[in-house]
């Protein structure tokens, strides 16, 4: 390696490791110490500063979130508006996690009033929702509850949104019941789905609504698909497994919301789920990512699509978290779709192109995005374990596992034709 290719990673990797504490606390940019560079390198370098200068621009945009979420926070109708870099947050709302009994004393004497408590049991995790006194921001609110215990976390109340798209999804009404799911290996946390689809009527599926009450979404349906459906042709990574459905959207303008998604996941802690697929992407937050692990440390392999807002995009979560399973999407020549995200993040690619899912009044649809490609994964981890899957890959892209395909490609086998099922209209995420 060159010592200019050396300095390019050194850089490079000093951007990736500032993006990763909170998004909403970014510290100052550390310049890295360099390696010793011949001369005639180092006369072409920026100076230092300049070196911090031009990795702070870059950190910067790396942050800023993608532009077709304002869409989302515009339509919100005030519900919504945007931290700041940009991601959408449930307005008025701040989550701690920890609170001292003094700094819960001290925020309630400066004009903080509560907006909820929470117990999440399954968790051992307990959330305070704080409003902020009349005309202060949310940004300044945080940080000044920040101060006020810096032992706490402290956090937005982000909303995550379908990977790579945040335009309207396709609501239905109140999901038609369906056989109650009973020692469920498989848990989505998405929209509600279509129980009576044909994909589904194999499966006993059970929803719980977490932002209202559950409602059929196209999202959530077609992923359902994808982890257990099966109908002639058509089968999912766990073909007729029980699922429970925590739809977090509603139909509600802030569904989707970190206390929302936390929610979701202790009830499946609860019911002992042993995968949770999530294919949805947010910004790093500090409430969504401890429940993560707390779930992770009580069993539950959580399963996340890497998002598909391109190669340059920094990582987004909650694939990103530790120990969380990030899946990467291909199309019908097995290449990895141009939009999909890079990084260590990926850990799997599967089918996420040129197919069909379940869609709406049991029809089927064309879809495009790594949101499909991590429900494929998820139903095969929990048919097989990761240990066995790992050993079905096939190796794409460099030797090896690599940031594009991870450990390879599985499940190749969940992909049918948009044709062969007639499949009319096109979701893509």
């Amino acid at each position: 390696m060159t010592a200019l290719k050396r300095l390019t990673g050194l850089i490079g990797a000093a951007v990736l490791a500032a993006a990763a504490p909170a998004w909403a606390q970014i510290g100052p940019i550390q310049t890295p110490t360099l390696p010793g560079l011949p001369s005639g390198v180092t006369d072409r370098l920026p100076a230092t500063g300049e070196v911090g200068r031009l990795a702070g621009q870059t950190l910067d945009r790396a942050l800023q979130a993608p532009s077709r979420l304002t869409g989302l926070i515009r339509r919100s109708g005030g519900r919504l508006e945007p931290d700041p870099q940009g991601w959408p947050v449930v307005s008025g709302e701040i989550v701690a996690i920890e609170l001292s009994g003094r700094a819960r004393a001290e925020a309630l004497a400066a004009g903080f009033s509560v907006v909820r408590e929470e117990r999440l049991e399954a968790l051992d995790l307990t959330t305070l929702i704080l409003a902020p006194p009349r005309r202060m921001s949310l940004a300044r609110a945080l940080e000044r509850l920040r101060r006020m215990d810096p032992h706490a976390e402290i956090a937005f109340n982000h909303v995550h949104a379908p990977a790579g798209e945040a335009g309207e999804t396709a609501f239905g009404g109140a999901p038609p019941p369906g056989p109650r799911a009973s020692g469920a290996r498989l848990g989505l946390i998405d929209t509600g789905v279509e129980a009576t689809h044909p994909a589904l009527t194999g499966s006993a599926i059970t929803q719980r609504g977490f932002a209202g009450p559950a409602r059929m979404g196209a999202h959530g349906l077609a992923v359902a698909s994808l982890m257990v459906g099966r109908s002639g042709a058509f089968a999912g990574g766990y073909p007729g497994a029980a699922l429970l459905v925590a739809d977090i959207y509603g139909g509600d303008a802030a569904g989707g919301s970190s206390t929302a998604l936390a929610q979701a996941l202790a009830w499946m802690v609860q019911e002992q789920v042993a995968v949770v697929n999530i294919s949805l992407v947010g910004p790093r937050n500090a409430l969504v990512e401890r429940a993560v692990a707390r779930a992770r440390a009580r069993g539950t392999t959580v399963v996340a699509s890497v998002g598909n807002d391109g190669p340059a995009a920094p990582p987004l979560f909650p694939a990103a978290y530790e120990g969380v399973v990030g899946v990467t999407a291909v199309n019908g020549r097995n290449r990895v779709l141009p939009e999909a995200g890079r990084g260590d993040q990926v850990d799997f690619a599967a089918p996420g192109a040129d197919m069909a899912a379940a869609g709406q009044a049991g029809s089927w649809t064309a879809v495009r995005g790594s949101s499909f490609a991590a429900p494929i994964v998820a139903g095969l981890l929990a048919r097989e374990g990761e240990a066995a899957l790992a050993r079905q890959t096939t190796d794409l892209g460099a030797r090896g596992r690599d940031p594009v395909y991870g450990a390879g490609l599985v499940g190749v086998g969940a992909r049918v034709e948009p044709r062969a099922l007639g499949a009319r209209g096109r979701l893509t995420r």
